[in-house]
């Protein structure tokens, strides 16, 4: 454990650079260059590694004793593969109807399971109540300052490898994590003016809800079968970047979704889960050309690039069975 901590203290990230690559598809399907961030292969699966990673090693700094995070997949997965790294014990509080998969790779990690509450929400509260604990420390999964720091770390990526600014970003929004954070990132590589859509399902649109009505709204319930956009109320910090940056929030079906991961699989052999979909979305729906003849997009887009942020709650069982609920062949 001590040798964990001292690479901790010397600041050593979690989470690796992650490949920049020009989708020869995509750009056909849109008509422009697609580069897609494929934070997918990131080690614990997706983006979230940036911020957790971020906090988990400033905690850990502190006298950390016991991580524990509600997670609907990818979050708790991160925080299990941080306190995997640090030497900690970590407690995952996961919905009920949490993927089979993710429990496993969890439990691989070394992390003890609960499972609790319907939704992401009631999980929280749970999540909440153990970090009372002494030496216990909750780690939120989008809601806090070291989080988007970290999560801020990709738009640097970005900047390095591109040297000048994309005409677009695409990501999707679960919590707003992702969003406050890349936006960071972008005014701290002078880019704000790079426009962002903000991609959510309809059914864990707690973004749209709440740009619509101008203040944070709570979703009576996550009907999406992205369940890992599923939080009922979106960071506050989300919203207030809607006042300083260029942010256009869109929400898709579960169907352009799900046939976005078909597509995807098809294009890029990379399997990614719903939340993913929905960014992709973007692209294969033609809402980006809607966009665009509306004029509420450049219709000369230097470039688009898209976060590819993660497969964890996905194997080819689920999809199959997504398609099949939703009436895809």
């Amino acid at each position: 454990m001590e040798s964990s901590l001292a690479q901790c203290a010397q600041g050593e990230h979690f989470h690796t650079v992650t490949p920049l690559l020009e989708s020869w598809a995509l750009s056909q399907v849109v008509g422009t260059r697609v580069f897609l961030k494929c934070e997918n292969v990131q080690p614990a699966g997706s983006f979230k590694i940036r911020g957790i990673g971020h906090f988990c090693q400033e905690m850990a700094k502190k006298g950390c004793r016991h991580l524990v995070c509600s997670s609907g997949g990818n979050a708790g997965i991160a925080a299990a593969y941080c306190a995997r790294k640090l030497g900690l014990p970590a407690t995952i509080v996961l919905p009920e109807g949490a993927s089979q998969p993710v429990v496993r790779r969890l439990q691989g990690e070394g992390a003890e399971v609960l499972l609790t509450g319907k939704v992401w929400d009631e999980a929280n509260l749970r999540a909440q109540e153990l970090a009372k604990r002494d030496g216990w420390v909750n780690v939120p999964p989008f809601d806090h300052p070291l989080i988007w720091e970290g999560h801020a770390s990709l738009v640097r990526e970005l900047q390095a490898a591109l040297g000048t600014p994309p005409g677009a970003l695409v990501l999707a929004v679960g919590g707003g994590g992702l969003l406050a954070g890349v936006s960071a990132g972008l005014a701290e590589v002078g880019w704000q003016h790079v426009p962002i859509v903000a991609m959510e399902t309809r059914g864990a649109h707690c973004f749209n809800a709440a740009v619509e009505a101008g203040r944070p709204v709570t979703l009576p319930n996550i009907t999406s079968v992205a369940k890992c956009l599923g939080a009922k109320t979106v960071a506050a910090r989300a919203l207030e970047c809607t006042r300083e940056f260029e942010i256009i929030s869109e929400v898709v079906e579960d169907s352009e979704a799900v046939n976005a991961v078909q597509r995807f699989l098809d294009d890029e052999r990379m399997l990614v889960e719903p939340a993913c979909g929905a960014a992709l979305a973007a692209l294969y729906s033609g809402l980006l050309g809607r966009l665009q003849a509306e004029g509420r997009l450049s219709p000369a887009l230097a470039s688009i690039v898209v976060i590819v942020c993660g497969g964890n709650s996905i194997d080819s069982r689920e999809l199959q069975a997504l398609k099949a609920q939703l009436g895809q062949s």
